[in-house]
């Protein structure tokens, strides 16, 4: 750390107008006007900001799962295998968590907007480009998809902070369920998109070049309508802004806030759990058909589109009501019993894993049934989309939390679904030699490896639990923080150094 010859002495002082981290006006909110925007904004533009924020998460959902959506088209044309297919999923979430920290630490320190704006560019470009790949180039397609991890780390780390700052309170709670309801519903809705526009044209590459054209419209939006609220603008209601520290300072801060550890950790086997199914899904239930004799093997594209169809009618539907159902019962509780979010989570995550269990396991006699549990398992996964990120939110201080959203990010990716869907693919391609030539093998060999995806699940929930033991302390050290009545302390360091 510094000594105080290099920088000044930070203490929880009230006097200026600019506050230290973790120190906020003295003048508190009233209870109705601590769920409003804060008064430099107006309520209606804050509303339009989120819903400009929406729109461009729900294309960035809808790009990553385009290419699940039409990954049969994709191994029949460039004649690849699973662990290969598994790949371009793979490389585009190491570049989004690898550039997630990077853009943490930009968006807690520059200009939120315009780092945004420049991610959305580069998302674009690169999305559009990997449309054109020819049949001999698959590695070229392999390192467009990583560069469209790009723009969504810009986006997906900065967004949720400033609707953050734009709301607080139950409306905060409200606004963020809005934005992460699209999660969900972009990926659906990408399985859709990339089977339908692949059937109607014969070629899965139109497929990628629908959402950079809507990706224009987000563009403009984002640069005319969405405001850049001072960080930390609806804690102190616009009175006050927070000094900023060294990046070494705001890791240290979260990797002591154990409710931010423990979340992240359950995070990420929700992260690895979602991303394996989302991806392999549509082919493992088109292996199962065929293995029943309801469809023949796909030899040449466009393949039979129709799971995906139905997995992502499935996501959208079972996305809005799960995010819906986790706020409502957020709500009820939270008052009631101060651990309730991470509970939430936890139930979930453990009541999810049987449900995607049974759906594996009669998948090769019953596809409806299979249907069945899938969309009961994705109803309680999605109940904690809005839930974990609210956590996020109030155990952490403003000006640190696009650096905690980054950090959340790379663990998540790192550890959850960057390997997961190549994981499962690679396993399944090492149990191919067992038969190699049987289409019903190829099945098999798929629902062994997503039989994975359950026992993850479980070791998730066991991570929400934890979080639940401290979540009551660490949103409270949080609230003194920003409200100035508590100075934060720095590991051997005497107490009157700054965080």
């Amino acid at each position: 750390m510094a000594s105080n010859q290099h920088r000044p002495r930070t203490r929880l002082s009230l006097r200026s107008n600019t506050i230290p981290y973790g120190s906020m006006s003295s003048e508190q909110p009233d209870s109705d006007a601590s769920s409003m925007p804060p008064t430099s904004i107006s309520k209606k533009r804050a509303y339009v900001a989120v819903a400009v924020l929406c729109y461009v998460n729900l294309l960035n959902y809808m790009d990553r799962y385009t290419i699940a959506g039409v990954l049969l088209s994709i191994q029949n044309y460039f004649g690849i295998p699973d662990s290969t297919s598994g790949l371009l999923q793979t490389v585009f979430i190491c570049s989004f968590m690898f550039l997630a920290p990077v853009f943490g630490y930009l968006g807690d320190r520059y200009d939120r907007k315009l780092i945004m704006i420049v991610g959305l560019i580069v998302w674009i470009v690169t999305t559009l480009g990997s449309s054109f790949v020819k049949k001999t180039d698959f590695w070229i397609l392999v390192l467009t998809r990583a560069l469209v991890g790009t723009g969504e780390a810009s986006y997906s780390t900065i967004a949720p902070t400033i609707i953050g700052d734009l709301f607080t309170g139950t409306q905060r709670t409200l606004m963020i369920s809005f934005f992460y309801i699209f999660i969900p519903v972009g990926s659906g809705l990408g399985y859709i998109m990339g089977a339908t526009i692949a059937s109607a044209t014969g070629d899965w590459r139109w497929a990628l070049r629908v959402s950079p054209a809507l990706g224009g419209l987000g563009l403009l939006l984002l640069v005319f309508l969405i405001p850049n609220p001072p960080r930390g603008a609806s804690d102190t209601q616009g009175g006050g802004t927070m000094e900023s520290t060294s990046y070494i300072e705001d890791v240290k801060y979260l990797l002591k806030n154990r409710s931010f550890v423990w979340s992240s950790l359950g995070v990420t086997a929700m992260a690895f759990v979602t991303g394996a199914l989302a991806f392999w899904t549509p082919t493992f239930l088109s292996r199962a058909q065929v293995t029943q004799g309801l469809r023949p093997p796909c030899e040449k594209e466009p393949c039979n589109s129709l799971d995906s169809y139905i997995f992502g009618a499935i996501t959208v539907v079972t996305g809005i009501v799960g995010v819906f159902l986790g706020t409502w019962i957020s709500k009820q509780l939270r008052d009631k019993v101060p651990n309730a979010d991470p509970l939430i989570c936890a139930v979930g995550m453990l009541s999810s894993s049987p449900c995607f269990f049974i759906a594996v396991i009669l998948a090769a006699t019953s596809i409806p049934v299979t249907y069945t549990f899938i969309a009961i398992g994705e109803t309680l996964l999605s109940l904690n989309w809005a839930i974990l990120a609210d956590i996020l939110l109030y155990v952490v201080v403003p000006t640190r939390r696009a650096t905690a959203e980054a950090l959340q990010i790379m663990v998540c990716h790192l550890l959850g679904d960057a390997g997961s869907p190549y994981l499962i693919g690679a396993i399944s391609d090492a149990l191919r030699k067992y038969n190699p030539e049987s289409p019903r093998w190829d099945f098999r060999r798929l629902e062994y490896s997503i039989l994975l995806c359950p026992v993850i699940g479980v070791l998730g929930g066991l991570f929400f639990l934890m979080t639940s033991l401290y979540i009551k302390e660490d949103r409270k050290a949080a609230e003194l923080l920003a409200s100035g009545q508590a100075q934060p302390q720095e590991p051997q360091e005497t107490t009157t150094e700054s965080i």
